[in-house]
């Protein structure tokens, strides 16, 4: 339902006041993107959790090299003030996202070795920490902040449906606190967002004005909307109405009752994904897997709607299935292979210890 709605929203937000062969580019896009994810979806979902545990460590790798070229001048593409894509055949491809994936599947295999090898203690966390502290810097550096929090927090909820103590996650944010301070140092325009989101509270005049135009979008919508590709804010008004805003396009066009039904179908996406993992023993790979990859989608589209109905700060953070973008289409559709995969192919000794319990 969500991918339906985001079909019919790209092409709907992808609209002009002057229509031409351009608009239907982004729907093209958007479908060629489609058809690749769900294609990569599949494969992942006949994928046994020991073959993706196993791949994990080498996929690593080949992300950090991805990462290292993406900030190589001549290579990686420039847009904005920021470098990260990668260009090829006329898509881009950003390689920062595929941490989302990654991430979580180094950290989960981590620390059930050392759960296995019964070491798990305060001098293991550096070794668990060193994926995160490779990776962070060079997102960081493209410059990426809504990434590099995301990355942080997808690890770190790995770890935390891993099993790893509570009293870890303190000793490592008391030491991770000044690098992390240092590393996500608040650039002008950075700093801007922060300070207009703030002063729009008390004037809306001083507003970014991706919050103005994203609330006059959500109010022009009323109940029912305006009705699909009827909408005036998208006629270049409202900033990347395709991408990270198209959840207001959502509420100018299918109103209040639009905005309320995507947020029932991911209350639903969440419950559907928790049974489909409930049969997996806790604490195994597939299910801390699992469970970290779908808590992430829904932050994800949390943290979309949060932006563009101004509760947090503006931030490029696109709405999964929906917002028009390949990259993000392609790890969202790629982390339910995983989910699904982890689901079904359960292996033996998950089945044994399901039974012990």
């Amino acid at each position: 339902m969500l991918l339906c709605v985001g079909v019919q929203m790209v092409h709907s937000s992808s609209l002009t006041s002057r229509p031409s062969a351009q608009e239907t580019v982004f729907l093209n896009r958007h479908l060629t993107w489609l058809a690749l994810s769900a294609f990569v979806a599949w494969t992942l979902s006949r994928q046994s959790p020991a073959s993706i545990a196993a791949w994990s460590r080498p996929a690593f790798w080949g992300y950090v090299v991805l990462l290292v070229l993406v900030l190589t001048p001549g290579i990686g593409s420039r847009i904005n003030g920021a470098q990260r894509w990668l260009r090829f055949s006329g898509l881009s491809f950003q390689p920062s996202e595929l941490g989302r994936l990654i991430l979580p599947m180094l950290g989960a295999s981590k620390i059930l070795q050392l759960r296995a090898e019964n070491r798990l203690g305060l001098s293991t966390i550096p070794e668990t920490l060193a994926p995160l502290c490779l990776v962070l810097p060079l997102v960081a550096a493209e410059p990426d902040l809504g990434a590099t929090l995301f990355l942080t927090l997808g690890f770190l909820l790995a770890l935390y449906f891993a099993g790893w103590p509570l009293r870890y996650f303190i000793a490592c944010g008391l030491v991770m606190i000044p690098a992390a301070g240092f590393l996500l140092v608040l650039r002008p325009y950075q700093m801007r967002r922060i300070t207009g989101f703030l002063d729009s509270w008390k004037d809306l005049a001083a507003a970014p004005w991706q919050i103005r135009q994203s609330l006059m979008s959500l109010g022009s919508g009323g109940l029912e909307g305006t009705g699909i590709g009827a909408g005036w804010q998208k006629l270049s008004y409202l900033p990347e109405a395709n991408t990270d805003f198209v959840f207001a396009v959502i509420g100018e066009e299918l109103g209040l009752l639009g905005t309320l039904t995507v947020c029932f179908v991911w209350i639903s996406v969440y419950l559907s994904g928790r049974t489909v993992l409930s049969p997996l023993p806790r604490q195994s790979f597939a299910w801390v897997v699992g469970t970290t990859l779908l808590t992430q989608l829904v932050i994800q589209a949390m943290a979309n709607i949060a932006v563009v109905t101004a509760m947090v700060p503006p931030k490029g953070v696109p709405h999964p299935f929906i917002s028009y973008g390949g990259t993000n289409l392609l790890v969202s559709l790629s982390a339910v292979g995983l989910l699904l995969g982890m689901a079904a192919n359960r292996q033996p000794s998950d089945i044994a210890a399901q039974s012990n319990r």
